[in-house]
């Protein structure tokens, strides 16, 4: 899906817009590393959104003039809890602070990302880990890549030598899908080899794209968590769908990227 776009009056193929998205997303991750170290102390739930807040305004702050500059006439969206499909054209989806809560807590799992969306599908994205310095890309057609080396998906084919993992979809969530979650948990404990269950989805799907783990799955998942992984996972050869097998939309109450070799299986354990 590479194609030819107009930035500040000039024409440059998504292959060139991919490499500038990059350069804004590291400098948002540079901002972020720089506050970074220190457990960030709160007593009340405004508190701990106060400080959410201040780690997304200061990624914010490079993240959407950058973008912004590079393709003025697409839309944004950086409610990292948001769902559903987007209305047509292209739009920014960004996760300033994939993770946040991890970053004020001073665990090391936490991202920056930014995705373009054009008529609902990912054309391309960036997620990049501040702590390490690695930096993961895929553009739509062209393959998935960790610091310009292509990525692959495990060649695991029996889901009970496979690392599978899940990742809570949001605070408060609704009973019925909390229950799910568990049952999930569950049955893949009895399937699988290893189960995790930690945030953000992000970082899982990276791991899932890179062939580090086999299976990652989510109820009612949030865009900004599931697009960029979705691509990247796509890119490096691996299935995504709804846990029931179907084809997998920003609409899905439900999503699943796994190896192909194990992708049924998870499917028929998800299913119990």
């Amino acid at each position: 899906m590479s194609g030819t776009l107009q930035v500040s009056g000039a024409a440059v193929s998504d292959a060139e817009l991919l490499d500038e998205t990059a350069l804004a997303v590291r400098a948002a991750g540079s901002v972020l590393r720089e506050r970074f170290g220190e457990v960030v102390r709160y007593r009340t739930r405004e508190e701990l959104m106060s400080a959410l807040a201040a780690n997304d305004d200061a990624a914010l702050a490079i993240l959407r003039p950058r973008l912004t500059r590079l393709r003025p006439g697409a839309g944004w969206v950086e409610d990292e809890l948001d769902g559903g499909a987007l209305p047509p054209g292209e739009w920014w989806v960004v996760d300033p602070a994939e993770g946040n809560v991890n970053h004020l807590h001073a665990l090391p799992e936490w991202a920056v990302t930014a995705t373009l969306v054009r008529e609902n599908q990912p054309v391309l994205t960036v997620v990049h880990l501040p702590l390490t310095g690695e930096t993961y890309t895929a553009l739509a057609g062209a393959g998935a890549h960790l610091d310009g080396r292509p990525l692959r998906v495990s060649a695991t084919a029996d889901l009970g030598l496979g690392i599978v993992a899940t990742s809570q979809a949001r605070p408060e969530e609704d009973e019925q899908v909390v229950r799910r979650v568990g049952s999930s948990i569950t049955s893949m404990l009895f399937d699988a080899l290893v189960v995790r269950t930690a945030v953000p989805a992000t970082l899982h799907l990276v791991d899932v794209a890179a062939g580090r783990t086999d299976v990652f799955w989510q109820f009612a998942g949030a865009r900004a968590d599931l697009l960029p992984g979705a691509l990247l996972v796509t890119e490096a050869g691996g299935r995504i769908s709804d846990a029931e097998g179907r084809p997998w939309t920003p609409r899905s109450e439900s999503f699943l990227a796994a190896a192909p070799g194990v992708h049924a299986q998870a499917v028929a354990t998800l299913s119990r």
